[in-house]
Order: structure tokens, then sequence, then C-alpha cells
């Protein structure tokens, strides 16, 4: 049985930070990309970050253009766990943070991912 647990959300003023942490268990994940998404009420699931193994046992990260710069995403192929270090966080970044796992290297795409962790709330307050 694979688990995905997050941890890590909370409330923050605006300009604030948070670090989240993701740890999968079950098998091991070390060639797997692993990635954070975000849902925010009324919109769709939207990619955040993530990283891949390239094959030269280093992990490579890819972001989106709307976190580039404040959130930074770290892997620990060893431990099946990935942290995302946001800064400088804003009111539009209040969402529901997942954190999942896919075979696919380097998908953005949500379909790709096959396992998921239950989500953990982000709420930036202005």
């Amino acid at each position: 049985q694979v688990d995905v647990v997050e941890s890590g959300g909370g409330v923050v003023q605006a300009g604030g930070s948070l670090r989240l942490s993701c740890v999968a268990s079950g098998r091991t994940f070390a060639t797997w990309t692993m990635g954070w998404f975000r849902q925010a009420p009324g919109k769709e699931r939207e990619f955040v970050a993530s990283t891949r193994w390239n094959g030269r046992n280093i992990y490579s990260a890819d972001y989106a253009e709307s976190i580039t710069g404040r959130f930074t995403i770290s892997r620990n192929g060893a431990k099946n766990s990935v942290d995302l270090q946001m800064n400088d966080l804003k009111s539009e970044d209040t969402a529901v943070y997942s954190c999942a796992l896919s075979s696919s290297a380097g998908s953005r795409n949500s379909n790709d991912y096959t396992f998921w962790g239950q989500g953990t709330q982000v709420t930036v307050s202005s």
C-alpha cells in the first residue's frame, strides 16, 4: 500500500513564508517524478512544481511561471520525500496543495500522476 502524506500548511500573512513537506511510503520512488499541485476554491487544479530524476543521480526541478523565483522544490530520493519552500506568499497562492507522484518524467499534467496525498491548506491573508 502506498501512502502519501503532506504537512506544513497553515495561515500566513502576505509576504510571509511556509514550507510544505511530503513523504511517500510503501515502495521506492527514487526514479519517479514528485510534484506539487494546488487547487483554489472554484478553480481547476494547477501544476506548481515538480522534481524529476534525470538518470544521473540528480534531480532537476520544474516550476510554474506564476511561482518561479518565489518557491523552491527540493527532493530527498533516499527518503521518498519532497519539500516546497514558499516565500513572498501572495493572496492568490491560497489553495489546497497536494503532493503527487508520477512515473512520467517531468509531467505537468495531473492525469499522469498516480499517487496523491490528501492535501494541505495554505491560506495567505492580505
